[in-house]
């Protein structure tokens, strides 16, 4: 098994922001990617009106998954669920999907519909430039809060213009709906609120929730390793035992780390949270 990271909106350098959990699921014996989201700017056009949209990142994902016939988790991070619901459509590669404070559109959905009517105040919009962001002073209060400062510090340092027109690209897939999937709710979460992401999980087979703030694989990465190897863990045991890919998740874990099984039916839900 392999893991596959996509990161959240308006940071850069993917494989920084995973590192601590890679690192955790290293040791475990499990290897793990992090592709680059263009529309961040991460690779050669710059974010802008006729900049790299959702398209391109969703082709940088689906090149990393196309890339090895090796059973891969697929982990979308906020805005990365959005990316990873169209990049896994169709590709047998994927067995399990992982959602942490994110979203799980429906095909014609895009970020903006679960956008809030007033944009939160730590996100800044310049249509102008054909871009948006994290409001650099808000930053640390409301994404990071509960990681250490160091980390905090190195996190802020990865902030970066994003192409606005992703916030209103609709996917064209939902992968969610075919592929065993386990949502992450962030309990201590301040970008998008937990009653948020609860409303978000309804469409999820498995629910976690975890006592974390927007970004528990650099607050818990160890916890975190422990959820995604889970995932690998359940689906193969789940395929050696009936054959075939599972229908639903299964993963169930103890302690901190609660899980459930998501009530049944697929709800929309507004936030108040942000696009990260």
């Amino acid at each position: 098994m392999r893991v596959v990271f996509v990161h959240g909106a308006c940071v850069r350098d993917g494989d920084w922001w995973w590192r601590l959990t890679a690192d955790a699921l290293d040791r475990r014996g499990i290897a793990s990617v992090a592709p680059l989201l263009p529309s961040c700017g991460e690779g050669s056009g710059a974010p802008g009106p006729d900049g790299p949209g959702l398209a391109e990142d969703v082709a940088s994902v689906r090149a990393a998954l196309a890339g090895s016939e090796e059973p891969a988790v697929l982990v979308g991070h906020s805005y990365g669920g959005i990316v990873a619901t169209e990049a896994a459509a169709g590709l047998g590669q994927v067995r399990h999907m992982v959602f942490v404070s994110s979203y799980l559109p429906e095909p014609g959905e895009s970020l903006s519909t679960f956008g809030a009517a007033e944009p939160p105040p730590f996100l800044r919009f310049d249509p102008g430039r054909g871009v948006f962001g994290v409001v650099p002073e808000l930053f640390a209060e409301t994404f990071v809060h509960d990681c250490p400062p160091e980390i905090a510090e190195a996190a802020a340092r990865r902030l970066a213009d994003q192409t606005l027109t992703v916030s209103g690209e609709p996917v064209t897939a939902a992968s969610w709906k075919t592929v065993p999937t386990t949502y992450v709710v962030c309990a201590k979460d301040r970008g998008t609120p937990p009653s948020a992401q609860r409303e978000f999980a309804r469409r999820a087979g498995t629910v976690i929730e975890m006592d974390a703030g927007h970004h528990p694989f650099l607050a818990q990465p160890d916890r975190f390793a422990d959820v995604i190897a889970g995932a690998g863990r359940v689906e193969g045991e789940l395929r050696g035992r009936f054959g075939g890919a599972p229908s639903s998740g299964g993963l169930r874990r103890g302690g901190e780390t609660r899980a459930r099984r998501a009530p049944a039916g697929p709800e929309g839900s507004r936030s108040g949270g942000g696009a990260r």
